[in-house]
């Protein structure tokens, strides 16, 4: 395990790594729908984790798979397809920022369900990141209204999962290992996304050029961004806290954000308002 010094090293690392996740989807969806793009993911990132973790998931204890089970649906399940949705109707510049969310719920549901307790500029931070999740979602409506809406919801229902996450490692796994808790998720979605993958067409477009090159962006999501990302992401929560962990979405914006810059994406002057005082309220709910 690594030492807690390594923490501010790791949260960069992830930052940089999810931060161009959007960008990934983005590219990915030009030839994949949604849900093969989601199945896609889960399946490469299994293929990579079950090479390099293969020993380490038999060292997971028989009565922690339920709980490996639950972050497996609620860290990755559940969330790669409300992205790869909600990407179909907003930018993935705005995909990112509202992703700096997650650290808001992981107080909220920290304190509520796990007994954690937080200070009164955490509760600013709160409510801070909440009005400038509204902010981005209403000034960024313009051409597609309740579209807009909607997919925009996609993804706050996905920081949600992720906060869940988050405290349920936190709580019912911190003495199982980063590698076996990544490889044990992707074992448990496999199947399943196998079967929604070809349920869904992909066989009879796996050939065509646009797919394959979708696919390879995907790959790399699925490898790095998923993969890799996770067996990191586990390991920086265990040598810091839930909401240490959690923090590593105020710097994916960022990355975000650069991205949809240079791949000809904008926001309005209301909407880099929105950003920036959600991040604000990351910093406040951040600190103790």
């Amino acid at each position: 395990m690594l030492h807690k010094d390594n923490k501010w090293l790791l949260l960069t690392l992830l930052s940089l790594v999810w931060g161009s996740s959007f960008i990934l989807m983005k590219r990915g969806l030009v030839g994949l729908t949604p849900f093969q793009m989601g199945a896609l993911r889960l399946i490469f990132a299994f293929s990579f984790l079950i090479i390099v973790g293969f020993k380490a998931v038999f060292k997971i204890p028989s009565y922690k798979w339920k709980y490996v089970a639950l972050t497996s649906l609620f860290g990755n399940g559940l969330p790669v397809f409300l992205f790869a949705y909600a990407q179909t109707g907003i930018k993935s510049s705005v995909s990112g920022i509202l992703n700096s969310l997650t650290p808001l719920y992981t107080l909220l549901i920290g304190a509520v369900a796990f007994g954690l307790t937080f200070v009164r500029n955490q509760v600013l931070g709160i409510l801070l990141g909440l009005t400038g999740c509204l902010f981005l979602v209403y000034f960024g409506k313009e051409g597609n209204g309740e579209t807009h809406y909607f997919h925009a919801s996609l993804v706050v229902i996905a920081t949600f999962c992720y906060a869940l996450n988050v405290n349920l490692i936190k709580k019912y796994l911190p003495d199982v290992s980063p590698l076996a808790i990544s490889t044990g998720n992707f074992s448990v979605m496999f199947i399943p996304a196998l079967i929604i993958l070809f349920s869904n067409g992909y066989g009879d477009v796996m050939m065509q050029p646009e797919t394959i090159k979708s696919t390879l962006f995907v790959l790399i999501l699925g490898m790095v961004g998923t993969g890799i990302a996770n067996i990191l992401y586990y390991q920086l929560i265990q040598i810091s806290s839930p909401l240490f962990a959690s923090s590593v979405t105020y710097f994916i914006p960022i990355v975000a954000m650069s991205w949809g810059l240079l791949d000809g994406e904008s926001l309005n002057f209301m909407q880099v308002i929105g950003a920036g005082i959600i991040l604000c309220g990351v910093y406040l709910a951040s600190k103790k």
